[in-house]
């Protein structure tokens, strides 16, 4: 209650309490509480609000409106769901250009990606490789995404540019991040029918409760699917039914 009413957000509260919570469990496993008390009875919230999706049009739009060498990287937000880090760090060697993967290794300060499930290779389509091929080709350097000089760019180049070409695409928020992209591609994968494995999968999610967390408003209401599944085995029933009574009368 106190770090509330201090004005800390829910979402830094939660992770706070979360924390805490892992050392206490720590401490019972050594012996040296009994109990952990930081219980799910005493976890405040998560808060947090639910992330802005921008439109497929808006994606295009803000792709567009960066610098030529810097769409590369618009790319591989909206369409791969790679973090801002995980674009400037990424090596040309990274990309299986043929075979269609991108494997994420590296931060762009050169530090390893720290999990093994930030660095899970992901498929790409062609047409998604061909136009990240040209840009290799067009800008030249070791990095896919470059400052248009065949060098490195920079995250700060990067979230510079975004926040540049933003009052220039209708309905972004003020706010609306490079890290945003991320987003989009879990909307997409949703709207397409991909359950929350194939999502966290993708988004590279330690958990699929964090999926769940962050995107389960976004997949259709339970409730009317189950409805929906449910009326149609009876609507079905109800066809037989009346078909059967026809051919007998």
């Amino acid at each position: 209650m106190e770090l509330k009413a201090a004005g800390l957000a829910d979402s830094y509260v939660y992770a706070l309490h979360s924390r805490l919570s892992q050392v206490m469990s720590d401490a019972v496993h050594d012996g040296l509480l009994a109990r952990n008390p930081c219980s799910r009875r005493t976890s405040p919230r998560a808060g947090g609000q639910r992330p802005y999706v921008a439109t497929t049009e808006q994606v295009w739009a803000l792709h567009d409106a960066v610098a030529d060498h810097l769409r590369p990287a618009v790319l591989l937000g909206a369409f791969v769901g790679l973090r801002t880090a995980e674009v400037v760090g990424l090596r040309v060697w990274d990309v299986d250009f043929m075979r269609g993967v991108v494997r994420p290794v590296q931060q762009g300060d050169g530090e390893p990606l720290k999990s093994e499930t930030s660095r899970t290779p992901l498929p790409i389509p062609q047409e998604l490789s061909v136009q990240l091929s040209a840009a290799v080709a067009r800008w030249g350097g070791d990095h896919v995404v470059t400052d248009g000089a065949g060098r490195q760019t920079s995250t700060w180049a990067l979230e510079r540019a975004i926040r540049s070409a933003r009052p220039k695409v209708s309905g972004l928020p003020e706010d609306f991040r490079f890290h945003d992209l991320r987003h989009y591609l879990a909307s997409l994968l949703i709207g397409s029918g991909h359950d929350v494995k194939v999502v966290q999968h993708r988004l590279r999610h330690g958990s699929a409760k964090t999926t769940l967390d962050t995107y389960g408003h976004l997949w259709p209401d339970s409730d009317e699917s189950a409805r929906a599944a449910v009326g149609a085995v009876l609507a079905a029933r109800g066809d037989s039914s009346g078909t059967a009574t026809a051919s007998q009368a």
